[in-house]
Formats: structure tokens, C-alpha cells, sequence
């Protein structure tokens, strides 16, 4: 054999492996639903937990101005939603885990880029995505085995979210100063539906005027809650964008679960599509409406944003949406390009820790306080699969087509008949 021949159909046998494998991702099972553990997720959290301990924390603050806690949180968020579905007795090591993770939310990085000033302090943000995670950590211990150091700061940091809910104008507490997000104070109010699980109920007062007050400022354009508000008055500033909406689903159903059933549903008819007719992907901006790229969308080919569609499938998780999230995660482990070992898995080759810690968390996704919701309506069905299927079997096979043609022609120019 020359060695054209062999280049050529090494070639052939890589392209057609990749295919099949690229076939099999899209169909494998990738989400374990809120009662199952997705195969993969505690590899992906081995990564993460090196790639932290070799300065990925402090990496990804370069890149945008939450990467540092981003990546704390999420990956401490992943270990108590695995530690959840465990029994009790078997917690430690995401108990463990998750400790380590608020402690570096608590030490000075993780404090440093918000302001102090504001109100509650070191703003909605970071008060309410710590406070989540530590009534996390104290969820995965038996209510009489609690510490009494973690529970005591969980429940000072919830009575200070909820002074300053009680005492704003806006249901949209600042996160930097003038600046406020819903999506902060959708995280904030769920932590407070949390302490009232977890804790004798102090909040529900605070939760119902929160929601009252987000129903009457809703964005015009979609009916969902908006991307940014006016500090002060909770107005809307900007149109919804499916970067916050995607995080917003996350929690809203633990917070009220019938308003949180009419969002997720505007949500997905209005930024769930398929480009090119492909794989599920999730709009930045509503149908109909193109707008700029930033630091939190990321790139926006055919206006899809790729950090969007990998938080909606927690979204989707958390909704019953079964379907969705299975096709969004199933399209991810298509085109995320996961590379896995034995003991680890990283997606994009690991270049972007922020965005496996996401992902991570999006397929442990559950309802924490709300019992889970009845399933939506389907908007998708198994054969969204069937192009891409197509299109894997038709790159599998035309590297050996020119082999084929050339044995058909061979075996044509035999003369018939015996020796």
C-alpha cells in the first residue's frame, strides 16, 4: 500500500469514527432530569476543581467582572445539587465542597469587585447568589446538625436582604451602584423562599410584594421581566435578553410557581429556535429583534447565544421541560466538542472553565423550595435530530466513497467466466 493510500484512508477511518461518535452524543441520555445524576458531571467538577486551584478564579475575572465568583459559585451550586440527590449519610464530600466555595465567595476576591456602600451591602448580586449557595450548604445537613456559625450568617444575610426589599421602591435592588438587574433580585428573593424552607418562615410578606411589584413591570415588548431596570423606580431599561431570562427560569419557579409557568412559556415561544433548521439554540434577543453582543452573551451567530442555550437547559429542567432540556444538552454534547478522561471531562477543550461550570450546573438543575411542575406542553419532538443524524451519516461515508467507486469499477473490468 503507498503511503497516499494509507493517508487516505486513515482519513477515511477518523472522519467516519467522528461521525459516529458525533451520532452517538446526539442521542445518548445527557441531563439525569431533577432526580437523576448526568453521567459526566462529577468529572467535569474534578476539572473545575484543579483548574481552580491552578488560578482559573482569578483568569476568568480578566475576562469579565463576576468570573472569579461566577466560577466559585456554580461550582460549589453543582456539588450541593449532586450532594441533594444523595441520602444524607453520603454527603460529605459535596458538603465539603460546597464549604470551600462560599469561603472563597466570603475571603476579599470574591467581594472585591462590588461596592460595600450599597444596599444590602456589597449589593443584590452578591448577597443573593452567596446567601443561595450557603442555605445550599446548610440544606445537605440534617436540620439538628446544622452549623451554627453557617446558619447564623444564612439568616443575617437573608434579614438583610429583606430590609431592603421592604424599604425600595423598586423590587430591583442595585448590584453595582446605579445599576440594577432583575435576574440579581430574582436570585436574592428566591434565597429568601429558601431561609423560610430551611428556617422558621419570616419573608412570605416580602416575597408576595416582590412578586406584585415584578408582575407591574414587566418589558413591554415581551411580557417578561427585563433585562435592566431603573434603580430607582424598577422600570424597565432594556428589552428582555435570553442571558438573564435563562438564569431568571432557574429560579422563579421556586419563588411563585404559577408566575413562574406563564414567564418560561413567553420565554421559550419568543427565544427558542432552530437556525438552519438544526439543533435547538436559544436567541439572545426575542424573534424578531437583533441587538448587540457584550460580555455576557458572548458572540451571537444567527443572534444565538451560546451561554443562553447552556443555562435554558436548567431552565427547562426546572420547568418539567424534559424534552428541551434533553435536546438542548443533547446538541451541547455535539457541538461543545467534549473531551473526557477517566477522570475528568471539559468542553471547548477547557478553555473556558466559566462556561463548564455553567453547564455543569444547568444539568444538575432542580427545584429547591417548589415541588416540581407538571410538564409543559412539548414545542419539540425526537426528530429534531434526524437532519443532523443525516447529515453525521453522509460525512461518515464520503471518504469511502472514491474506494467503492474504484472496487465497483474493478470488479466490473473482470472478465467473466472461469479461470
Amino acid at each position: 500500500m503507498s503511503w497516499l493510500r494509507w493517508v487516505r484512508r486513515t482519513v477515511a477511518v477518523a472522519v467516519s469514527v467522528c461521525a459516529l461518535v458525533g451520532s452517538v452524543r446526539l442521542v445518548a441520555p445527557a441531563t439525569g432530569g431533577t432526580g437523576g445524576e448526568p453521567n459526566g458531571v462529577r468529572r467535569q467538577l474534578a476539572f473545575l476543581r484543579a483548574a481552580l486551584d491552578d488560578g482559573a478564579g482569578e483568569d476568568a475575572q480578566q475576562l469579565y467582572p463576576e468570573g472569579y465568583f461566577f466560577l466559585h459559585v456554580l461550582y460549589g451550586l453543582t456539588w450541593v445539587e449532586l450532594g441533594m440527590r444523595g441520602p444524607a449519610g453520603e454527603r460529605a464530600t459535596a458538603l465539603r465542597e460546597a464549604r470551600w466555595a462560599w469561603r472563597h465567595l466570603d475571603d476579599p476576591a470574591g467581594k472585591a469587585p462590588f461596592s460595600e456602600s450599597l444596599t444590602p451591602p456589597y449589593g443584590v448580586f452578591y448577597q443573593g447568589w452567596s446567601n443561595w449557595l450557603l442555605g445550599g450548604v446548610l440544606s445537605l445537613q440534617p436540620a439538628g446538625q446544622r452549623d451554627p456559625g453557617e446558619q447564623a450568617r444564612f439568616a443575617a444575610a437573608a434579614e438583610a436582604l429583606g430590609t431592603a426589599f421592604d424599604a425600595s421602591a423598586s423590587p430591583f435592588l442595585q448590584a453595582y451602584p446605579g445599576q440594577a438587574w432583575p435576574v440579581d433580585s430574582t436570585v436574592a428573593i428566591a434565597s429568601l423562599r429558601l431561609h423560610d424552607a430551611l428556617l422558621p418562615p419570616r419573608y412570605g410578606a416580602t416575597v408576595t410584594r416582590w412578586v406584585a411589584g415584578a408582575r407591574e413591570r414587566l418589558d413591554p415588548r415581551t411580557g417578561l421581566l427585563p433585562h435592566r431596570a431603573d434603580p430607582a423606580t424598577g422600570e424597565p431599561l432594556e428589552v428582555a435578553r435570553a442571558t438573564s431570562q435563562s438564569i431568571i427560569h432557574r429560579f422563579l419557579g421556586d419563588i411563585d410557581p404559577a408566575f413562574a409557568r406563564e414567564q418560561y412559556l413567553r420565554f421559550r415561544d419568543q427565544y427558542v429556535v432552530r437556525p438552519l433548521g438544526l439543533g435547538p439554540a436559544v436567541r439572545e434577543y426575542p424573534a424578531g429583534l437583533d441587538g448587540p453582543a457584550d460580555v455576557d452573551s458572548g458572540p451571537l451567530p444567527l443572534g444565538v447565544s451560546l451561554s443562553a442555550t447552556v443555562v435554558t437547559i436548567g431552565a427547562a429542567q426546572v420547568q418539567h421541560d424534559a424534552p428541551l432540556a434533553a435536546a438542548l444538552a443533547n446538541y451541547g454534547e455535539l457541538a461543545g466538542l467534549p473531551l473526557g478522561t477517566p477522570w475528568t471531562k471539559r468542553y471547548a477543550l477547557g478553555l473556558v472553565p466559566v462556561g463548564d461550570a455553567f453547564l455543569a450546573w444547568s444539568k444538575t438543575a432542580r427545584p429547591w423550595v417548589a415541588q416540581t411542575p407538571s410538564a409543559p406542553p412539548e414545542t419539540i419532538h425526537w426528530w429534531w435530530r434526524l437532519p443532523l443524524l443525516t447529515l453525521l451519516a453522509v460525512l461518515g461515508t464520503a471518504p469511502w466513497i472514491p474506494a467503492l467507486v474504484r472496487l465497483r469499477k474493478r470488479r466490473r473490468s473482470r472478465p467473466a467466466g472461469g479461470a
